[in-house]
């Protein structure tokens, strides 16, 4: 998979569909040639895409012109403050306060597998190979190992990079970014997610012109209203057809994504921590390992990238023991009783939702310390037993009694002002000296570079774990981070608390997941804003948003199903008049909507009428039906509300292509129209279909169509589902 010439020093990875080549020009600056559709020929010499047979040529051939050449070669990893003004990768300064970098090839090696990245998240697997190329900075001595790595079932190449500090004394980065793409432009457009609280991940598709696109963000998170990915498109580029370069960060603290049209019409993009509020003290022989950044091309169009993301998510970066199998139909009161409930609330959801076939509850916030409201208690974690009588252990018997597992809420990275940990040790939250630190939310965030704190927390956490038997937890973290100063830090380190932030997140959910290898593990941010790859590497699935609507969820499932795999969004049947938009829409749409995900309900059931409850075991048992396929299966997506403003379609296929289902929602009916026809994608052409006691080609299906029948009225789901005839 991974190949080196040593006649023309060229670096080839191919995947069962993509190539990537570099190569090394007057054998020192390494060159990025080709990333594309996978090339058969392993002796191809592609030097020649580099042109250094025309002006500015290299150095060694004309040295009056070095900065004209660094400022135009595509290289493979950017470095600044020699000669290239484009966006550089890494920035460093020493001792003497000087920046400024010149990295050139020093060795190389290809090995069998794929190394662990120390305390980070990142994919994982057999068949995997892996390329280590090491470029140094010679009067500094600063190293940078870039790492490649390959699996032989995924089209992706992995990338991360580490910095080494071979000198002799301290330096200080002040910025790595993990992944560089310098290619020819080809009129790209740029598609990136943004958003807000309770409308997370929306698509925005842009011409790129000279200049640079910018996504980021610097709240501590990945954030509702940035995403860690990005990618240029062709012009004609549609969900079946045209090409596709993206990167997906794997890594859940600040980012920056950028794509940069330069003077030459060629495209730079990279992808990173993002350098503000960073900076990290190296001392001599030290190094610093930058997340995994995950890199796809596509010649099938977004489709094609979208599947690769899926699988390769599915089979190397979950590892969850939940990760291939049906997840429990869940209840979370949440909607249902917000701050106002005690353990006879509890029980009696409990009681109606067992009986309606739902397998557990959810406690959310409230229960701990003296919280009625949001502004108290974070930190305290011991039941509050005059809302949970008896104590945790009795609610979660008398839970269990009914059949049902239990969960529970909890925000681990926060503290409350009124709390008796920030009482006794207010110097465990991150603040600015001279400053009182900003509120949100009425709380502050610890600060997790202090190894006591990440100690008191995970003792908090695991004991009231061990209190009772407890299936599930959802971690939140409702506010993002500011005032990144560390009373625990000394002064020449204070840049490096959000990244330790980060760390500490994850080393906290490592040692969980380990002491409690069997729990089903849920990652939110106040709903959706830290649902990124870093996240999946821990939790199988990730509340998509705090707005359940069913509505404003089809937009939102749909970026977030861009990149993650379907079993990985949280989706819940909420209440109607939803709680965010106020919009009433009936239950049979909102359960649509969220078998799109992990499926569950947030409301109190116990006031649903008689018709709404007849039909939760039917809504249960299509759950459970369709589970396998939406676990595993390859996602095609058909028609979007967001362009259609009408109507919402998409398909799920196994991967054998012997059955399929089709989501079709009418967000809105239409006068005088005639039936719509829909192209479904990915089945067996020569093939015979069986559809709602109907025979079909496979072939006809995609090409010619299927006539969907309009429903009456808005709001209006209809699932279709195909079975291949033996």
């Amino acid at each position: 998979m991974i190949t080196f010439n040593e006649k023309t020093n060229l670096f080839k990875l191919d995947t069962p569909s993509v190539s990537y080549v570099m190569v090394l020009a007057d054998g020192k600056y390494l060159g990025q040639v080709y990333f594309g559709k996978r090339l058969e020929n392993a002796a191809a010499d592609l030097s020649y895409l580099l042109r250094i047979d025309e002006p500015p040529f290299t150095p060694s051939v004309n040295l009056r012109e070095k900065v004209s050449f660094l400022d135009s070669f595509p290289m493979e990893y950017a470095f600044g403050g020699t000669g290239d003004f484009r966006e550089s990768c890494i920035g460093v300064i020493t001792e003497s306060g000087q920046e400024g970098l010149e990295l050139t090839y020093r060795s190389h090696r290809i090995y069998p597998g794929k190394d662990k990245l120390c305390g980070l998240p990142a994919t994982w697997g057999g068949q995997a190979e892996t390329l280590e190329i090491t470029l140094e900075d010679a009067p500094t001595g600063v190293q940078t190992i870039l790492s490649y790595s390959v699996f032989a079932d995924s089209d992706a190449i992995m990338r991360s990079v580490r910095v080494k500090n071979n000198g002799t004394g301290a330096v200080y980065i002040d910025r790595v970014l993990s992944a560089c793409l310098d290619i020819e432009d080809a009129d790209f457009e740029v598609l990136s997610l943004h958003g807000s609280w309770a409308r997370e991940r929306h698509m925005q598709r842009l011409p790129l012109g000279i200049g640079s696109y910018v996504t980021e963000s610097v709240r501590g998170e990945s954030s509702h209203q940035d995403h860690p990915f990005l990618a240029l498109l062709t012009p004609s580029c549609t969900q079946e057809s045209g090409e596709v370069y993206a990167m997906n960060f794997v890594y859940s603290g600040n980012f920056l994504a950028k794509a940069q049209h330069t003077q030459h019409d060629r495209v730079r993009m990279v992808m990173g921590v993002h350098p503000d509020y960073f900076r990290w003290k190296l001392e001599a022989g030290e190094s610093f390992q930058a997340p995994e950044a995950v890199l796809v091309y596509s010649d099938r169009g977004l489709g094609g990238m979208t599947r690769t993301f899926h699988d390769l998510y599915r089979n190397h970066l979950i590892r969850s023991p939940y990760k291939d199998i049906r997840r429990p139909v869940l209840i979370n009161n949440w909607e249902a009783t917000y701050f106002d409930f005690d353990t006879d609330k509890l029980l009696a959801i409990a009681k109606e939702a067992s009986a309606l076939g739902i397998e557990m509850l959810v406690m959310d916030d409230g229960w701990f310390g003296h919280r009625n409201g949001d502004n108290s208690s974070l930190g305290d974690w011991t039941v509050n037993e005059e809302k949970i009588k008896g104590g945790l252990k009795t609610l979660v018997d008398g839970v269990k009694s009914f059949g049902m597992k239990f969960g529970i809420w909890m925000e681990p990275e926060m503290i409350s002002p009124d709390s008796e940990l920030y009482r006794a040790h207010p110097d465990w939250a991150l603040r600015l000296n001279g400053r009182e630190p900003s509120l949100c939310r009425e709380q502050l965030v610890l600060d997790f570079s202090r190894p006591e704190v990440l100690d008191y927390v995970y003792g908090q956490i695991s004991a009231v774990l061990r209190s009772a038997d407890i299936s599930y937890v959802k971690w939140d973290m409702n506010r993002q981070l500011t005032d990144p100063g560390s009373s625990y830090l000394p002064a020449d380190r204070q840049g490096e608390a959000s990244h330790r932030h980060t760390l500490g997140v994850y080393a906290l959910q490592e040692r969980l997941l380990t002491e409690f290898p069997d729990l089903l593990l849920e990652n939110c941010s106040g709903g959706g804003a830290r649902f990124d790859a870093g996240m999946l590497y821990y939790s199988p699935q990730i509340w998509c948003s705090d707005d359940m609507d069913a509505v404003e969820r089809l937009q939102i499932q749909e970026g977030t199903a861009l990149i993650y795999p379907l079993s990985a969004m949280g989706a819940h049947v909420c209440c109607s008049p939803n709680h965010t938009v106020g919009r009433e829409t009936p239950i049979d749409m909102r359960a649509a909507v969220a078998l799109a995900g992990t499926f569950g309900y947030e409301l109190d059931v116990t006031t649903l009428s008689e018709e709404e409850k007849e039909r939760i075991p039917a809504q249960i048992a299509r759950y459970k039906k369709y589970a396998p396929l939406i676990q595993g299966g390859d996602y095609y997506r058909i028609a979007s509300y967001r362009e259609t403003h009408t109507y919402d379609c998409y398909e799920i296929v196994s991967k054998d292509r012997s059955e399929a289902v089709v989501f079709f929602i009418q967000v809105l009916n239409e006068p005088n129209r005639r039936s719509r026809k829909i192209r479904l994608q990915g089945l067996d052409g020569q093939a015979v279909y069986d559809v709602g006691g109907k025979r079909y080609t496979g072939e006809a299906l995609m090409y010619a169509g299927y006539i969907l029948p309009r429903p009456w009225g808005d709001f209006q789901p209809v699932i279709l589902e195909l079975h291949r005839e033996k």
